[in-house]
């Protein structure tokens, strides 16, 4: 039996179908709006996953060129390795799903959005994210949601929700904002110098456009349900974690005294080495570990709230040392390394002729780009032996990212008839390498000549809240403040306004004005770097 549960947007209708097509999965849901249609379905394995300590979802957003009559360009003509787009789309759809999953559910999650229908005006991300919800809301699986999404555009002087993606073009800002009923959960953005107080407007905006799908999604809730899974998680004892904590409390603070990360890392190693051999004849090796890492996720979050300071002492607004070079390699037509703290990236412009362009394969209405960002993580810029393999999604976000963030400082292809292609190579690691991409970016295409609008900045913001409401905003953020925080919060743009932000969150909702405070603190900070080019 199947029914259909539908709503007006922007409009529109939105529509979610439940109960005719993927049976077999845990929930399944087909979304369409407009003519756009995407199947969404989510299942969890049978058995749990031993020995993890985080959420193990997996989120695939498929592209089925026929959906907007396509045939694949490729030689066997069949879809292959998903496009950028898609690897975005799926991590889009990720960090608006994960904090609301519990971590204590230890057994595995996919998502599966398959694209079935593009009418190329309603974009099929949104019904993506929402049917991603809809289907965890449907099934058994332990979900905190629902949770909606909405573009919003600025048009004219005006902003819109869910504008058609050829209007979209013509936008100075285009954000997609995912929340839940209460608190916002995920930004992602890209405008052409907009300001925080226009961006803000927009999110609220966004907010307030989803409140209606949640509503929908918690009929279809009451009507088509499943009763969720009960999570059963071992209890540590009371005992071994005030023996770590006590511990912690008096060698936390020359662990992270140490002014190096690889010599912080060393004596937190250490640390952890004395605390299991003086522990490990009264509990297991994997309690010890659980119980380290609760204590001290705990305490350093204890200590930034307390002394509501960085870790490494700098005050909440200040920024690490930073240094730009320009020029240092040869034979190539720009160069420029940013290194802020210990993170480095160097960063490669490559110019080539129009006919160098890109050519895109994908369900977009472009179909060649002539500006590209290409983002390398080795593995010696953590000081690790890993495989280096293929391009992982992580680089493709955080390149597309600083490509969002680039791209409307560059002159136009009447002006610079020129492919341009940036390649960063991230040479040392310890915080926020997207956002130092950004400035070595910027440093590259002015080495090579390219006349910029205007230089661009970025920076990473984090939080840490307490349980009785307190918070704490930090600009800059180093690795461990990332692992153990709330939010990494990235912001770029120019002295006049944004260019890109995206956000991730741990909790499972920010508050308004909580955005607003990092907005402001990010802008000091862009500011503050663009007087250094």
């Amino acid at each position: 039996m199947s029914d259909v549960f539908e709503r007006s947007v922007a409009g529109r209708t939105l529509s979610i179908q439940v109960g005719k097509l993927a049976h077999q999965a845990n929930g399944a849901v087909t979304v369409q709006y407009g003519s756009t249609v995407v199947l969404v379905t989510a299942c969890s394995a049978a058995e749990p996953r031993e020995g993890i300590d985080f959420v193990p979802l997996t989120v695939d957003y498929e592209e089925r060129l026929y959906a907007a009559g396509k045939i694949p360009g490729s030689f066997i003509r069949r879809e292959g390795r998903p496009t950028e787009e898609a690897v975005i789309t799926s991590r889009l759809i990720d960090r608006s799903l994960r904090p609301l999953l519990s971590k204590k559910f230890h057994y595995d999650v996919q998502v599966v959005a398959t694209v079935l229908s593009v009418d190329q005006e309603n974009d099929p991300d949104i019904c993506a994210l929402i049917g991603a919800s809809a289907a965890l809301t449907l099934s058994d699986i332990p979900f905190a949601g629902p949770i909606s999404a909405a573009h919003v555009g600025y048009i004219d002087d005006a902003l819109v929700v869910n504008p058609p993606l050829p209007q979209l073009e013509n936008s100075l800002l285009d954000v997609v904002v995912a929340s839940t009923s209460k608190d916002i959960v995920m930004v992602e953005a890209g405008a052409r110098e907009v300001s925080e107080q226009i961006l803000l407007e927009a999110i609220k905006l966004a907010h307030d456009a989803n409140q209606e799908i949640i509503k929908l999604q918690e009929e279809l809730q009451r009507v088509y349900g499943k009763t969720k899974v009960e999570i059963k998680s071992k209890e540590l004892a009371p005992e071994l974690s005030s023996q770590i904590a006590a511990t912690l409390s008096e060698k936390l603070g020359q662990v992270l005294e140490e002014p190096e990360k690889l010599q912080r890392d060393k004596a937190l190693a250490a640390l952890k080495e004395e605390i299991k051999n003086k522990l490990v004849d009264s509990f297991s090796e994997d309690e010890i570990k659980a119980a380290f890492e609760n204590q001290f996720k705990a305490a350093v979050r204890k200590r930034i709230l307390q002394t509501r300071r960085h870790l490494d002492g700098r005050q909440p607004k200040e920024i690490r040392p930073v240094s730009c070079e320009v020029g240092i390699l040869p034979r190539t037509h720009g160069s420029g390394v940013f290194s802020r703290g210990e993170t480095q990236v160097l960063t490669i412009t490559t110019l080539g002729s129009t006919s160098r362009e890109q050519l895109l394969d994908g369900l977009g209405l472009e179909e060649t780009k002539r500006f590209m960002h290409h983002y390398n993580f080795p593995p010696f810029s953590t000081g690790e032996v890993k495989r280096i393999g293929t391009t992982g999604r992580r680089e493709i976000g955080h390149g597309a990212l600083v490509e969002r963030a680039i791209a409307p400082i560059l002159p136009s292809e009447s002006d610079f008839p020129y492919t341009i292609r940036l390649v960063s190579e991230v040479l040392s690691s310890h915080g926020s390498t997207s956002m130092a991409s950004a400035c070595a970016s910027t440093l590259s295409l002015m080495d090579a000549g390219v006349p910029i609008k205007a230089p661009v900045a970025g920076i990473a913001m984090g939080l840490v809240s307490g349980e009785d409401g307190s918070h704490v905003v930090l600009t800059d953020i180093v690795g461990m403040e990332d692992a153990y925080g709330d939010m990494d919060f990235k912001v770029a743009g120019t002295t006049d306004g944004i260019t890109a932000s995206q956000m991730d969150i741990k909790l499972q909702g920010i508050r308004y004005d909580v955005l607003a405070e990092a907005l402001s603190q990010a802008r000091e900070a862009r500011l503050e770097i663009c007087l250094l080019y």
